[in-house]
């Protein structure tokens, strides 16, 4: 039998240790779940639309964008109810996004896409937006071509097919840019089918000159509900110096180029004897011209065609060829108020007027006005002139720079 002493180990001994090795393998967990979750944090992208979701009556050339803190942009566009995608712009370091282009009246659009935050989280770029409806939009018209040449004392005229009520709006919306520098200024002018308004130097035009006109008049509010249908430009450049020298009573025109007499011709001026034939005495200014050209003024005559008719006022006043009225040309002002010459030297000037040639006449009754038709700025002294501009006194927009491309505008 041995001696070897017992050792017994109670029943709550040996279940009080497993539990402490129960506890030591539990102390390896992390913990709550909920607590540590990383799919349970909110994403820190955080997404700004300009404009807000949802707004309204907002203006088709207001800066529209996309901007994201915390993150950058991954996917993006702007969309117009048909699914045509707007034209923009990311920025570099893909913090925002800016449409480059204009947009559309009465539209609605939507942005899609996705950003992605320093978390590395997505975010979604959703939201909608939708523009103004105008009552109206209202085309407009510049006078001048691009590329054209005219001359000296060309008028820049700006034609719109309604009546302009925020005149103060529009200027300010129109850049003339030249080279030479050129002091000049608008002027409205009564309306005519519509308001109209009138840009001139206040001396006649420096030869050479290049010209830009912009007019920034869609999404322009006009007034009344009316808005600018559309963007206008207009490059053109200014050609020689020409002027007619036209004296009533010396019977004669010259035409004086860059300052030397090109021509000296023998002409009849209007009769005079009652106001409706006295060829008004001012600067007119060469509008259009044709080889031949049917003139009618009842009941003294209809229908008479005539040959290389230079026109120079909008109340009938042409310099053109007249075989009838020869035998008086240098010596008696026989016509109904144009200026007549023979058929040769009619045919000598006719090819050298431009549109803009100012044609300065003296020496008659009654002065050129606004009773002639819609071109007698030059008849306007310079300070009644800038008194017709809604500005009153601030000064036209006029740079020397070269211009940039203007963007089309849009409209999707």
């Amino acid at each position: 039998m041995s001696n070897r002493p017992v050792i017994r180990r109670s029943a709550f001994a040996v279940s009080a240790a497993l539990l402490v090795v129960v506890a030591l393998v539990a102390g390896c967990s992390s913990g709550s779940g909920k607590k540590d979750n990383p799919a349970a944090a909110e994403p820190v992208a955080k997404v700004t639309l300009a404009p807000g979701d949802k707004a309204k009556n907002v203006n088709p050339v207001d800066p529209v964008s996309v901007s994201v803190a915390n993150g950058t942009i991954d996917q993006v566009a702007l969309t117009n109810a048909a699914g045509k995608q707007v034209t923009g712009e990311l920025a570099p370091d893909k913090h925002s996004f800016k449409i480059t282009e204009a947009l559309g009246y009465n539209a609605t659009y939507t942005w899609s896409g996705t950003a992605i935050g320093t978390d590395h989280k997505p975010i979604p770029i959703e939201g909608s937006f939708s523009t103004l409806a105008p009552k109206n939009t209202v085309p407009a018209t510049i006078n001048i071509a691009d590329n054209q040449e005219v001359g000296i004392a060309a008028p820049i005229i700006l034609q719109f097919k309604a009546s302009v009520q925020n005149k103060q709006a529009v200027e300010k919306a129109l850049t003339i840019t030249t080279d030479p520098p050129t002091e000049g200024a608008w002027a409205w002018f009564p309306d005519d089918n519509g308001s109209r308004l009138h840009w001139r130097p206040k001396d006649y035009w420096v030869p050479g000159t290049t010209v830009h006109v912009a007019a920034k008049l869609y999404g322009l509010d006009l007034g009344n509900g009316n808005y600018g249908y559309t963007d206008l430009t207009s490059d053109f450049k200014i050609g020689r110096s020409q002027i007619v020298k036209a004296n009533a009573p010396s019977h004669r025109m010259q035409v004086v180029r860059d300052g030397q007499v090109i021509f000296d011709f023998a002409v009849s001026y209007g009769e005079g004897n009652e106001p409706r034939n006295v060829t008004r005495s001012g600067v007119h200014v060469v509008t259009e011209k044709y080889e031949d050209f049917m003139m009618s003024n009842p009941p003294f005559y209809t229908n008479v065609r005539e040959r290389w008719a230079v026109r120079i006022s909008n109340n009938g006043e042409f310099i053109h060829a007249n075989p009838e009225s020869v035998a008086s040309q240098g010596s008696a002002n026989v016509t109904n108020g144009c200026i007549n010459l023979s058929p040769g030297d009619a045919q000598k000037y006719f090819p050298t007027a431009l549109y803009g040639d100012p044609v300065e006449v003296t020496g008659t009754s009654i002065p050129l006005s606004a009773a002639d038709g819609d071109l007698y700025d030059w008849t306007i002294d310079w300070n009644t002139w800038k008194s017709m501009s809604a500005l009153k006194g601030e000064p036209s927009q006029v740079v020397t720079a070269t211009p940039v491309p203007p963007q089309p505008v849009g409209g999707r």
